[in-house]
């Protein structure tokens, strides 16, 4: 008890003046102990940093911010130390917001995935575009017929020599084309056809057009059955406007009736089936020794 009493700090006495009297220091209090003061400002300073950081808009939950700061400053204000605060996890991706979106991250293992797919994209439509393409080719007949006209001259004997083709008459600059598929090994002048075309299909098959007044294509271009090669004409050995066709077989060897390889083709007879026909009857070429058909 002597002991414990000899430590106590004796109170400091206060003076009151009396009534009427000078009141000098009377508005001074006693400094509180050391200590005390101490502790006041760690709570001053602690609450100051809890006010600084809740103007600073923290992320942290409210209940849990209020409960932790009280602790630590009832541990400040008792002189004791405050633990030190996890640092947030790397790990953990914070929520997105309007003014910070999510990030987008593309890793290697996407982009591949992206780029294996637009491969795979890109040769199914090649694929596809071939397909089509082999299918109009399987539609795409075969054999045309290479104009339409009046027929005016069979495949015969006629003024003593053969004449080793049919004649379709129809007005100048009327469409000729194609009879097959093939390769173009002849297109230009040619005495007595003034101007003709030979196509080779690729069975062996030759056909002869003459007399064109204009050709659409050249040696050693690759035609299709159908297609435009010339306009009709009469140069040559001719007396109107008409075409001049001939097919050959046996890789161009032997001469066939073109009518009877035309009906062989389906096609029918020539001139028939044809679009403002002119009934030229009687435009042929002329016969003549070394000229068509001889």
């Amino acid at each position: 008890m002597n002991n414990e009493s000899q430590h106590v700090p004796l109170a400091t006495p206060v003076v009151i003046s009396p009534a009427g009297g000078p009141r000098v220091g009377r508005h001074r209090l006693p400094a509180p102990p050391h200590a005390l003061r101490g502790r006041a400002a760690v709570l001053a300073v602690a609450a100051g940093a809890a006010v600084s950081a809740a103007s600073a808009g923290s992320v942290l939950d409210v209940a849990g911010t209020h409960s932790t700061e009280a602790g630590d400053i009832a541990l400040l204000a008792n002189g004791e130390t405050v633990p030190a605060t996890p640092a947030p996890s790397t790990s953990a991706t914070a929520s997105a917001t309007p003014s910070l979106p999510e990030p987008v991250v593309i890793t290697a293992m996407a982009a591949e995935t992206e780029n294996a797919q637009s491969t795979m994209l890109y040769a199914g439509t090649e694929i596809n575009t071939q397909r089509e393409i082999a299918e109009e080719q399987a539609r795409r007949p075969k054999v045309a017929m290479p104009a339409f006209g009046s027929y005016t001259s069979p495949y015969a004997m006629r003024w003593g020599v053969m004449h080793a083709g049919v004649d379709i008459a129809n007005s100048a600059g009327t469409e000729i084309y194609a009879a097959t598929d093939g390769t173009v090994i002849d297109s230009g002048p040619a005495q007595g056809y003034g101007n003709w075309i030979r196509i080779m299909s690729d069975d062996g098959t030759m056909t002869v057009y003459g007399h064109m007044q204009s050709l659409d294509v050249s040696k050693g271009e690759r035609v299709y059955a159908g297609q435009k090669i010339a306009g009709m004409g009469s140069l040559g050995f001719s007396t109107g406007s008409h075409l001049h066709f001939e097919v050959l077989v046996n890789g161009g060897k032997d001469h066939v009736d073109p009518a009877l390889w035309l009906a062989q083709q389906g096609l029918g007879s020539p001139g028939t089936g044809s679009a403002g026909s002119t009934g030229m009857a009687g435009s042929t070429e002329l016969s003549n020794t070394g000229s068509l058909g001889s």
